[in-house]
């Protein structure tokens, strides 16, 4: 066999059924090989959309996401949309095409430091080195991105490497994709029971780990278990999220914070005053010892650590689930309440003139739609219009930008969702600006006939940045956030899928109902005001 048949059986004996790669010179052999190992090639138009779906299938599956990706440029391409994968904690491979060993230092085509250039937005980069070892970096590169703190690995795939032959004895066994957890230990469980016991308002936080469908159900365990909300953080505002309603001035309020592999980082204003209060004590349950470390540093207080254990949070919530009592009924019900909370008016806000909906119309007939449906996935982009729909919009299955904050993954996550979950209805909600990174990868869904519906918030505007200058500039010195007033349907129609265009409150819903039905993927341009993401107080 040629190290591209070791890769490309490794990855079948590990389990992988999709690939998402965009073709070039180096990984045409791997092309080849596929057809033997029988992988499905998810062929895409840029690199960091192979990288992108390939985080959403981690977040969604548990399993390694498998983007492959050609060398030097390709690989370059790919490494930014590692950042928000890395941040979201999802675990994926980023195998991609190197120069030849033989060749290294002599400038060969596409010579790059590839590796190097990863490292920094993954947990681990390494460069294949030899085809008898091939099969056995791959499975270490697996186990890597599920171990812990799940993220992204990469893997660089040399030509020589991938040409050079080996025999059976290359493949790895089945049990080199096994990966051990970190258990949380009886006498530790009892210690956070205890503190738990003896607070009076506390909070359960989960990372964006425990945001997975195997998180979902993690968390539901131990929040029947403890009679309370465990709340998922995974945006980059923090407690300020507006998908959270209140919660900040709950959070505020705690006198005991539990971290279930939650980082005491920025979006906790790293545990200071006034996003908790000076005595709010803390227990943190980490994977990484150096979130322990780091947790220690930005609180720059020892007294408030409670408990610093080294824990696997599935495992951590499983033990908790079997462990806690039941928190005081009456907190409970404050939390629930505050997480909940929407303000009133939300549910009659329309668009003041024709032409510009208001977002929080377009996030009430979207979901509407939602719960119509059997099974839903919704897909929620940054920005503004991200906010507006993550604060209005709730579905079974959620993916969002995560804490990187970066935006522009919508469209390719929701081809990865749909690819995951064949019998959803999987609607995306980003804005224009968004939609402008990835909007080719309609073609890709087409290809693949994979049928969604991108609802796009059309302000013409970059309008997160917009707000910005708006605050603290004003509108005098506005400047290099327009758009054009584009019909980002027909883009998609002539990519050969289905588009709608709505400029009123009374088109949306039909326009949604003819996209949910149609068997092409479908973008819903809709005309919206340019207004500021929500906020929710207490």
């Amino acid at each position: 066999m040629r190290g591209a048949d070791i890769l490309a059986r490794t990855l079948s004996r590990a389990g992988v059924k999709h690939v998402f790669s965009l073709s070039g010179n180096h990984v045409m052999s791997v092309y080849d090989a596929a057809i033997d190992a029988d992988l499905d090639i998810v062929h895409v138009r840029h690199e960091a959309a192979a990288v992108h779906m390939a985080d959403a299938w981690g977040r969604l599956t548990g399993e390694p996401g498998v983007a492959l990706v050609t060398g030097g440029p390709g690989h370059a391409n790919g490494v930014g949309a590692l950042y928000t994968a890395l941040a979201s904690e999802s675990p994926m491979l980023l195998l991609s095409g190197h120069a030849p060993l033989r060749e290294l230092g002599k400038g060969s085509f596409q010579e790059m430091r590839q590796a190097d250039m990863a490292a920094p937005v993954v947990k681990a980069a390494f460069t294949a080195r030899s085809v008898d070892s091939l099969g056995e970096e791959v499975a270490r590169a697996w186990r890597h991105a599920t171990f812990g703190r799940p993220g992204p690995v990469h893997l660089s795939l040399p030509v020589d490497v991938l040409e050079a032959k080996a025999g059976e004895a290359a493949l790895p066994a089945a049990e080199a994709f096994e990966v051990r957890s970190i258990p949380l230990g009886a006498a530790a469980a009892q210690a956070v029971a205890a503190e738990l016991a003896r607070a009076e308002r506390p909070l359960l936080l989960a990372g964006p780990a425990l945001a997975t469908g195997r998180g979902r159900g993690a968390r539901s365990r131990l929040e029947q278990a403890c009679g309370m909300p465990v709340v998922c953080m995974e945006s980059p505002r923090g407690a300020n999220d507006p998908a959270l309603g209140a919660f900040a001035a709950l959070l505020a309020r705690a006198d005991l914070v539990v971290l279930l592999g939650k980082r005491l980082d920025f979006t906790l204003r790293f545990g200071q005053s006034p996003a908790l209060d000076a005595g709010c004590r803390i227990v943190l349950l980490d994977p990484d010892p150096e979130a322990l470390r780091a947790a220690g540093y930005a609180l720059g207080d020892p007294a408030r650590i409670a408990l610093a254990v080294l824990a696997d949070p599935f495992e951590a919530a499983a033990r908790l689930a079997g462990t806690a009592g039941v928190v005081p009924a009456e907190w409970a019900d404050e939390v629930r309440a505050a997480l909940a909370r929407r303000p009133a008016g939300w549910t009659s806000l329309a668009s003041a003139r024709e032409g510009a909906l208001h977002p929080a119309e377009v996030g009430r007939a979207v979901q509407a739609r939602i719960d119509r449906a059997r099974e839903a996935v919704l897909v929620a982009d940054g920005g503004e219009f991200g906010q507006w729909a993550q604060a209005c919009v709730s579905a079974p299955t959620r993916l969002i930008n995560g804490p990187g904050g970066s935006i522009g993954s919508a469209v390719p996550f929701a081809i990865a969702a749909k690819l995951a979950r064949p019998q959803a209805t999987v609607i995306a909600m980003l804005g224009d600006g968004a939609f402008g990174f990835h909007m080719a990868e309609y073609d890709t869904a087409v290809r693949a006939r994979l049928p969604f519906v991108g609802v796009v918030g059309n302000d013409q505007c970059w309008n997160a940045e917009h707000q910005i200058q708006l605050r603290a500039y004003g509108a005098s010195r506005a400047r290099g956030c327009e758009l054009l007033p584009t019909r980002y349907d027909r883009v998609v129609a002539a990519l050969g899928g289905h588009g709608e265009h709505v400029t009123s409150g009374a088109e949306l819903e039909p326009a949604l109902e003819r996209a949910a039905a149609a068997t092409q993927p479908a973008c819903v341009n809709v005309m919206i005001g340019r207004l500021a993401a929500p906020a929710v107080h207490a």
